[in-house]
């Protein structure tokens, strides 16, 4: 058998204990509740379910997804946050977060039909890092383009994969300075630092060391691929799974507030007055977020919250990228030798650097048909703030304007494709804010995580974005490893 086609597990981290008998009495009495139908929070539902938890995801929004959520216009589905999802293996693979994912879940491969990436790149003025699901390429790239860091290189993988991912003395380490202390080149060190802040940072300027080792495992060492269908095809499949199981999922049910009795969270009391009890809640809200719902926790400092938000340009082709001589899955780029990522403080976008990608550029299946469109995404860090106080005639206006400026920047490293455009749309830190209700449209939370997912309640615990790890393998790895360790004691 595979590693997806095992018997179901029955130990809360691997397989061998007996389920777990609930004992749970009452239309709105619970195991578990959990806040929040992203990927973390489906993925903790299905799992619990399968030890025969009596569990119930809570959605404000209307549909499910968070972050990684999609939308219909003009006839064409949009994905919200998936440009690829990282910590792809191949099939058959036994190791790393696909692979346990798959155990955990009792799902096949083949459930996800994952396509990989065809090449990705970092481009800098005038040097360019391309990479793919093979290591030996980025460092093969490495050595050619900086041949003195080849060494250096070494040293540093090797500190990565010795890193203790539970460690949360080691995780908030500065990542600058342990790359200083490693990378003498310090264009190299940028480069590096490009593609994964863009795929999962929230401090401004520097990364958590931690986080800068999960993203690099995630993307340099494992890879990226993409369902043919996008984002909808995961989506679909983890809640097909988890009703399968006897989960309920409840849309339209914001939760006001977080009960408590003592120093133990007991239920939740939703918008509408509704009250639910549970042994534990598990929330994706995000760590201010939910600490706000909190009826004894006052109301946290603003700057407790994370500044990146992004735009987002879509545009729909005429010709396939490939026809028109772009053939990069992904291009990060950015404009000067210093890689700028903070939050704009003079204008609505900042668009010296950015993120090219084009779904239509992965190694689809031969029997999947072509995708419909040609499309082109490019991604900028934007100002939640000044685009929250736009009229609407005024955010109208500036959506259009900055569609033309994040293109006209992304195309000084990318063939120009604007004379193939046949259909646009753009999403803002607003549309962010909608889809995931995270503060100041913040795209990965707040900047500190807790490994742990514990918080200052018995019975309350963080899964997915703040908790640590992100991407849609760590979203639903959070998940994962969350009800786990809280919730299948």
């Amino acid at each position: 058998m595979t590693a997806s086609d095992t018997p179901p597990a029955a130990s809360p981290s691997e397989s061998t204990a007996p389920a777990l008998a609930t004992t749970i009495d009452g239309k709105n009495a619970y195991d578990t509740i959990i806040i929040g139908a992203g990927m973390s929070g489906l993925a903790a539902g299905i799992r619990l379910a399968y030890y025969d938890q009596k569990v119930c995801v809570l959605e404000r929004h209307t549909t499910i997804g968070g972050l990684n959520s999609f939308y219909r216009l003009r006839g064409r589905d949009y994905d919200v946050g998936l440009h690829a999802l990282t910590n792809f293996t191949p099939r058959g693979a036994k190791k790393g977060p696909l692979a346990r994912l798959l155990r955990q879940l009792r799902f096949q491969w083949d459930d996800f039909a994952l396509a990989p990436q065809i090449g990705s790149s970092i481009a800098f003025p005038g040097v360019q890092l391309k990479f793919n699901n093979d290591p030996a390429l980025l460092e093969a790239e490495i050595a050619a383009r900086f041949p003195h860091q080849k060494d250096h290189y070494q040293k540093l993988l090797g500190k990565i994969v010795d890193y203790d991912d539970l460690n949360q003395e080691l995780f908030e380490l500065s990542a600058r300075t342990v790359l200083a202390e490693t990378i003498t080149d310090p264009l190299l060190i940028e480069m590096l630092l490009c593609p994964l802040m863009w795929y999962g940072n929230a401090r401004e300027d520097d990364m958590d060391w931690g986080q800068f080792c999960i993203m690099f495992r995630s993307i340099f060492l494992e890879g990226m691929a993409r369902p043919h269908a996008g984002v909808r095809l995961i989506l679909k499949t983890l809640v097909k799974r988890f009703r399968e199981l006897g989960g309920q999922l409840k849309l339209r049910s914001g939760v006001k507030r977080i009960l408590t009795d003592g120093h133990r969270a007991v239920g939740v009391e939703l918008e509408n007055g509704e009250h639910l009890t549970a042994r534990n809640i598990l929330s994706s809200a995000g760590s201010v977020e939910t600490m706000r719902m909190c009826d004894d926790v006052p109301r946290l400092a603003p700057d407790k919250a994370g500044q990146l938000s992004f735009c987002e340009s879509i545009s729909i082709l005429a010709k396939e990228p490939k026809s028109l001589g772009h053939d990069r899955t992904i291009v990060f780029y950015n404009d000067s030798e210093k890689f700028h990522w903070r939050r704009p403080t003079s204008d609505l976008c900042d668009v010296r650097t950015g993120v090219v990608c084009s779904p239509n550029n992965f190694e689809y299946a031969a029997s999947d048909a072509p995708l419909a469109d040609g499309v082109v995404r490019i991604t900028a860090i934007a100002d939640f703030g000044r685009w929250q106080t736009l009229t609407p005639d005024e955010y109208r206006l500036a959506k259009l304007r900055w569609y033309d400026r994040l293109v006209a920047s992304a195309v000084r490293f990318v063939p120009d494709y604007r004379s193939q455009v046949i259909d646009t749309d753009m999403f803002t830190p607003n549309t962010i804010r909608r889809f995931t209700w995270h503060d100041n449209g913040a795209v990965y939370g707040a900047p500190q995580k807790k490994l742990d997912g514990r918080t200052h309640l018995d019975g309350l615990f963080l899964c997915g974005t703040d908790q640590g790890y992100v991407g849609i393998i760590g979203s639903i790895m959070s998940g994962i490893g969350m009800a786990n360790m809280h919730c299948l004691k």
